[in-house]
């Protein structure tokens, strides 16, 4: 595993435009539950109440909906950057990093110090909320005391429009400008690196097919096997963190020996 991640290293380096793209593993490693695994919230909601057309037309279905997600939130707000997610914003300081394709909704990247203009949130965010119906947006910690306060589903103070978190639910289309901006990217790049996805939840999984068939060098690190590891041009099964911290430290050694430390 050495040789490869001495070889990430120098690819990085040699790119001109590294996307990374990122899912859940990350988010587990930064103690965030896999919400989908025995015991987790799944476990204790039926997924089909969740849709986004039953959210739109039943205030019950908003009240179930917001009493599941507030359970969610908890450890999603108290989570902490792991060395991945320093890994990366430090790549983006380095001046090696296009920009962050994630998956994830918990706003980690944000709080690791990746601008915000390199981050593109495919399936939203969970540290917002917003207004169906005028698109106003709020401070998620501002609706959670209103939920506190007793109140099941909130409306929003200007136009009285239900509010729901700017998550992607099942059945809600996807953003529309950074799912395009995604697969731009993608198309763009040299270096593609995966990092903590499955690689199996559409279309966000189609990106490094994307950025294969456009000449880009593919990198997956995930603890399991994924669909595209028979065309990645390394896969390294293995922790996020460790390897992003592992590849960091020889990307720096590279770049000194090089005169391109900074």
């Amino acid at each position: 595993m050495k040789s490869e991640i001495e070889k990430v290293a120098g690819w990085i380096i040699t790119s001109k435009r590294t996307v990374v793209f990122t899912g859940a593993g990350l988010s587990t490693e930064s103690g965030i539950p896999d919400f989908r695994s025995p015991g987790g919230v799944w476990d204790r909601y039926n997924p089909e109440d969740f849709y986004f057309q039953n959210f739109i037309s039943s205030q019950a279905s908003r009240e179930k909906y917001w009493q599941m997600a507030t359970e969610m939130y908890d450890p999603i707000k108290q989570a902490q950057p792991n060395p991945a997610h320093l890994a990366i914003a430090e790549m983006e300081r380095m001046e090696k990093l296009d920009c962050v394709i994630t998956q994830n909704i918990d706003g980690l990247h944000h709080k690791a110090g990746n601008s915000p203009e390199k981050i593109i949130e495919l399936h939203g965010t969970a540290m917002h909320v917003t207004c169906l119906s005028c698109h106003k947006r709020y401070n998620r910690d501002g609706v959670q005391e209103k939920i506190k306060q007793g109140i099941k589903a909130p409306s929003c103070e200007d136009c009285g429009g239900p509010l729901k978190p700017a998550t992607i639910s099942f059945g809600q289309a996807m953003p529309e400008r950074e799912t395009q901006e995604a697969y731009r990217r993608s198309s763009l790049c040299n270096l593609f690196i995966v990092i903590g996805s499955s690689l199996i939840v559409q279309p966000a999984a189609s990106m490094p097919g994307v950025a294969k068939r456009s000449g880009a060098r593919l990198v997956i690190i995930n603890r399991d096997p994924t669909p595209f590891d028979d065309v990645a041009d390394i896969v390294i099964h293995g922790q996020a963190g460790p390897t992003m911290k592992d590849i960091l430290e020889k990307l720096s050694e590279q770049l000194e020996k090089s005169g391109m430390g900074r």
